[in-house]
């Protein structure tokens, strides 16, 4: 979904809520960086948060 207001980000994000392909897709959207629209039920700065959030785990295990 490529909504551009909040109120379609919100629409888009009830509408992945039920979708059994939800984690796959977030993982596609994380795994490929696309900074863009709905995906897997996240908004793009949600993604952000969660990239920022896996490197710094990643950084602190070493």
């Amino acid at each position: 979904f490529f909504p551009s207001d909040g109120v379609g980000v919100e629409v888009a994000k009830k509408i992945c809520a039920t979708c059994p392909a939800k984690e796959p897709c977030l993982e596609y959207a994380l795994d490929h960086r696309i900074d863009h629209g709905v995906w897997g039920g996240t908004s793009e700065r949600q993604r952000r948060r969660i990239l920022k959030s896996r490197r710094v785990s990643v950084g602190a295990g070493r």
